[in-house]
């Protein structure tokens, strides 16, 4: 029997695969946030799908959520505004633990020229707590603690890239060689690989949160590929974020933008996860992309 005709997520080679089931603990509850930018806001989770958003002295708006989890008190949660364009997300990490927010808001549409771009704010706040005062600090925040690592994350039992993080402000991508993948993998590994060879160097602008101890926030936007290939790298300045725990190196995320396909353009919103390796033998090749200097800026 071949059971690669059981698998349900396009033989293994699907970004969804590793995907975690939703979470569904926040349903009932309402949060209030302490955002640092001065707008307050607010969460009324209604039922396990629905939730109710506002900043604070506005009428709420009612939007689907999705929902994971990344350890017993951390949430990653996403959702898109209802009947807004252009198109605009807000995905939040919720910090049980230490009673912390931090929240990115990304909006499609702002550039005239790239309509397709991306751009993402980011903001920290904490969570209030009846009857506490809430502080100015501590927060979650900006920071350089994985920098100069190689992981390689495995999306899908035959779907793996490689994340270079070489400085606080990009990361670099490429592709495992692994003989174990099909044929198919290895094929949309080259395809990948052949796309990148049209533009100076893979890479995208990024941001590094620290969380937590072992807990970082990974977020980047395809905007270099955006900007010189358009259409032909097909994901259209999707931006991604990925919630990464290194004590048990696995990582879930969130992916938001426009794919192109021979049909037409197609709204992406997903949740995604991932397995990690920590890749401590390294090639001249991986070497070389934690070492060389940034094409996109000036020397």
């Amino acid at each position: 029997m071949d059971l690669k005709k059981l698998n349900a997520f396009g033989g293994g080679s699907a970004i969804i695969q590793y995907t975690p089931p939703m979470c569904y603990e926040l349903a009932g509850e309402r949060l209030e946030f302490a955002m640092d930018d001065g707008f307050d806001f607010i969460l009324n989770f209604t039922d396990h799908e629905k939730l109710e958003w506002s900043w604070a002295g506005e009428a709420p708006k009612t939007a689907d959520y999705m929902c994971l989890k990344a350890d017993d008190t951390t949430y990653l949660l996403s959702y898109e505004l209802a009947d807004v364009t252009p198109r605009v997300n807000h995905t939040w990490v919720i910090d049980k633990e230490n009673m912390l927010v931090t929240r990115l808001l990304s909006r499609i549409g702002t550039n005239p020229k790239y309509p397709y771009l991306m751009k993402t704010d980011y903001v920290f706040g904490a969570i209030r707590e009846e009857g506490k005062e809430v502080g100015v600090y501590p927060r979650h925040g900006f920071t350089s603690d994985i920098i100069g690592n190689v992981v390689q994350w495995a999306y899908a039992s035959e779907m793996a890239t490689v994340h270079v993080y070489y400085c606080t402000d990009f990361y670099r991508i490429t592709y495992p060689r692994d003989p174990s993948f099909s044929e198919e993998a290895k094929k949309m590994n080259d395809m990948f690989a052949t796309i990148l060879k049209d533009i100076p160097s893979s890479d995208e602008p990024t941001k590094y949160i620290k969380i937590k101890e072992g807990m970082y926030l990974f977020s980047l936007t395809e905007a270099n590929g955006e900007k010189l290939l358009g259409a032909n790298m097909g994901f259209r300045s999707n931006t991604m974020c990925f919630l990464q725990n290194f004590k048990r190196v696995y990582q879930m995320g969130r992916t938001f933008g426009t794919s192109t396909t021979p049909n037409g353009d197609t709204k992406t919103h997903a949740m995604i996860g991932a397995y990690g390796k920590i890749v401590e033998e390294r090639d001249d090749a991986l070497n070389k992309m934690l070492s060389d200097p940034n094409p996109y800026l000036i020397d």
